[in-house]
């Protein structure tokens, strides 16, 4: 019986319930220092960056039909590919968590305080766990209607937000443009771990990659601008008051408990995918639904609501083993591998690892991203070529 393969759309869809999400909305909100103008080029300028290398590290999985963690096993040895494994399933961890936490305290700020999170933490949890068991392939008309609705609720929110909104006010510029572009660029690479867990699975992988990276881009930068604008307006960054203020209140409690629930159950799914990495003999599907319940426990008995430092750490660990991945498969043609470890390339990623933290403290316009992922990539080139050569 020939597998079932996802289309174009269904990729599509996929990415943009990952897009609609509460926490682009509560990282938009962080912008709000740049003031409307800065700050919207500094969303544009990071999601161009972001989702192309996005788009990059997709086609690599979707092409040789493998997971974003078998991928890294090409460039680290089966053995060293498992360190990224654990940080992966430990971020999607972290992921779940955060995003239960986020969605129940606004759910539970509209609906009358903060007695309720736990309960919220528990609603938002088991619809996670409905989404795992219909499954990723099963999931095409529940998420045709569910994006939908979403989409048409944040068009009301934007419309609400925007309308009579004085976007020249309030313009502090505490934040520096170079960190607001970071800020942009690290919500698309905390998916670069992820991406290919769908992408392998797609008919025509390539045209599904760049639907997803497309897609996610687009609604990712709408939903920020959301937050940046809504924060400028109210003068709020606690999302659940600025739809309260916006006079988006059950429509906004529909908005953060179904994009609460899309977006973290790509979270949780992937954690099982990466665990399979990591023992072939485990269940992708009760990984994830752990996932889910250890991300209710998190939300439920820890405070996760600031989540800066969290993006800055997934940013250092992930863009240079991406940087590496590229040039491996696109420079070096590199499709399979046996070694266990390879040892240069944890010893580049080290080293890039190094010099992302380093450059978390110089202002760059840019952000550190980029210029951390083409030094990175600049010396496993070069490595790999005296290694070739060798």
């Amino acid at each position: 019986m020939e597998e079932r393969r996802t289309s174009i759309f269904e990729n599509g869809l996929i990415w943009f319930g990952a897009a609609v999400s509460i926490a682009e909305i509560v990282t938009g909100t962080y912008l709000a220092e740049l003031g409307f103008k800065k700050g919207l080029l500094a969303v544009i300028v990071g999601h161009i960056i972001g989702c192309l290398l996005l788009f990059f590290a997709g086609v690599i999985g979707g092409k040789l039909r493998i997971s974003s963690m078998e991928v890294s096993k090409l460039s680290f040895g089966k053995i060293g590919g498992l360190l990224f494994c654990v940080l992966n399933v430990i971020q999607l961890v972290g992921w779940t968590g955060i995003m239960i936490y986020d969605g129940a305290l606004s759910a539970s700020e509209i609906l009358g305080g903060e007695k309720f999170n736990f309960l919220w933490c528990i609603v938002i949890g088991a619809l996670i766990i409905v989404w795992l068991l219909i499954g990723i392939k099963n999931l095409g008309k529940i998420n045709t209607v569910a994006m939908g609705a979403l989409f048409v609720l944040s068009i009301i929110l934007f419309v609400v937000i925007f309308k009579n909104g004085d976007f020249s006010a309030k313009v502090t510029e505490t934040m520096s443009f170079g960190a607001a572009v970071e800020l942009s660029v690290a919500m698309p690479l905390s998916w670069l771990p992820l991406i290919c867990d769908y992408t392998k699975d797609a008919k025509k992988p390539v045209a599904a990659t760049a639907v997803s990276a497309i897609v996610y881009g687009v609604i990712s930068m709408f939903m920020y601008v959301i937050g940046m604008g809504a924060a400028i307006f109210t003068s709020e960054i606690d999302i659940a008051k600025i739809m309260v203020k916006a006079g988006v209140g059950i429509a906004g409690l529909l908005i953060i408990v179904f994009s609460t629930v899309t977006t973290t159950f790509l979270d949780a799914y992937s954690a099982g995918i990466s665990s399979e990495s990591i023992y072939s003999k485990v269940s992708g599907k009760m990984i994830a639904i752990v996932t889910t319940v250890l991300g209710v426990v998190l939300a439920i008995f820890f405070p996760l609501y600031d989540i800066t430092e969290f993006l800055y750490f997934i940013g250092s660990v992930f863009a240079p083993m991406i940087a590496i991945e590229i040039v491996d498969y696109f420079i070096f043609k590199r499709e399979k591998d046996d070694k266990k470890f390879d040892f240069l390339n944890l010893i580049i990623f080290v080293v890039g690892f190094i010099i992302y933290r380093c450059l978390m403290k110089v202002d760059i316009p840019v952000g550190c991203t980029l210029p951390d992922m083409l030094l990175t990539g600049v010396l496993a080139a070069g490595v790999g070529a005296l290694r070739k050569k060798a």
